[in-house]
């Protein structure tokens, strides 16, 4: 790949030296982007050239473990999924002393559509065994859930995000599932949960189960159209993820996600929540869609550090990033890295899958990188010319 002054060379993460020349790159960057629209909330330049990078290590970036999740999927024919001989269907797992655990896929699942398309969605699975008759079931079901704690708690996380939206349609059912899984946790857990619904009534269900015994909660998430959590924030001395929404629907930019979270921030000070407890969510969208998603996530991050200081937290989803690409794990450590430049502090993820060590030591003059700093910084339409590279052969790190 031809060399570009797009590319010029970046120190990794851990070295807090040069800065200033790390900021002329991203002035020169920024310069270079397509379709950059003028900025009338915030002099992005002087923004560029603060580098409002606020860690300099993995330690200090706050991880809250994603995956206690009824969303999450292993597909039956993959490689943790397996069949025995009688036909049953399992996800092993292994129980506190080491010794191997089946989570056994039940019969209602597999009428489900989730499961004739190939998928398993074990954490539904375990939630739902939780609050069945049967206490073998629900044994079963808080074995798994308890397994993933350590696995999570071992890799860094520092909060474990809890969501049983998707075990189903019913509320009464969700709020059960809810309380299983949180008192399931807290029975092994040194770290505090994070409740995470789109409904407030499941998020109170699980404050309400949870004793405090790991230190403060956190709550996913505040929003504008549903403002009414921030009670509960107050309520339970939670601490919370703040969604840069608006009262109708997702940020076309980073003005709007500016504009959102001001809006926002007038109800939380009014209440007197500390910045220290607040953790903004950014909003960000697969970069395969449009390729200023990245800019405008990064632009978002750099203005709201520039406004709100270094007490607040900024980040959260961020392997949403790469949604539906290529390499995942390449576009994740990538946008990471630029989202640690830009002033993120935190990230909602996988801390198996997503190691900050590999982050902060990232390679950024390998072809893989550079490629996929094209793509993420708006060079690369669509990203076609990463999706090449790998039909080539060429992102392999």
């Amino acid at each position: 790949m031809r060399d570009s002054p797009c590319h010029e060379a970046r120190k990794p993460l851990g070295d807090t030296t040069g800065r200033q020349g790390l900021a002329r790159g991203a002035r020169r960057r920024e310069r270079q982007r397509r379709g950059l629209k003028t900025r009338t909330l915030y002099n992005l330049r002087t923004q560029l050239e603060t580098m409002p990078r606020v860690i300099d290590s993995p330690e200090e970036f706050t991880i809250v473990g994603e995956n206690i999740h009824a969303t999450r999927v292993l597909l039956r024919n993959g490689r943790r999924a397996k069949t025995l001989d009688d036909g049953t269907e399992v996800v092993p797992f292994r129980g506190p002393g080491g010794e191997q655990r089946l989570l056994t896929v039940p019969e209602w699942y597999k009428s489900t559509q989730p499961y004739q398309q190939n998928q398993i969605k074990h954490f539904l699975i375990a939630m739902r065994k939780g609050i069945e008759d049967d206490a073998d079931e629900r044994e079963e079901g808080k074995a798994y859930i308890q397994y993933e704690v350590r696995r999570q708690v071992r890799a860094g996380a520092k909060y474990l995000d809890i969501n049983p939206d998707e075990v189903h349609y019913d509320l009464d059912t969700q709020k059960a599932c809810m309380r299983f899984a949180v008192e399931a946790v807290q029975e092994v857990s040194p770290i505090p949960p994070s409740i995470d619904s789109s409904n407030s009534e499941i998020i109170q269900a699980g404050l309400e189960a949870y004793d405090g015994s790991a230190g403060r909660p956190m709550i996913n998430s505040v929003a504008a159209e549903r403002l009414e959590a921030l009670d509960m924030v107050v309520e339970h001395n939670a601490r919370m993820v703040l969604m840069c929404t608006g009262p109708d629907g997702m940020p076309q930019d980073d003005g709007e996600r500016i504009e959102n979270l001001n809006y926002i921030m007038e109800h939380v000070q009014s209440k007197g929540i500390p910045m220290d407890d607040i953790f903004v969510d950014g909003i960000i969208f697969p970069i395969s869609v449009d390729p200023q998603y990245g800019n405008h996530y990064f632009d978002a991050v750099r203005a709201i550090r520039e406004k709100y200081g270094n007490e607040i937290h900024i980040g959260m989803g961020l392997s949403n990033v790469s949604f539906g690409m290529p390499e995942r794990r390449l576009l994740n450590d990538t946008f990471i890295y630029l989202s640690i430049e830009a002033g993120i502090d935190a990230g909602i993820l996988d801390p198996i899958a997503t190691k900050l060590e590999r982050v902060f030591a990232l390679d950024t003059e390998s072809e893989p990188v550079k490629l996929a700093l094209d793509a993420l910084e708006g060079r690369d339409d669509f990203c076609m010319n990463y999706i090449m590279a790998y039909r080539d052969g060429r992102l392999k790190t």
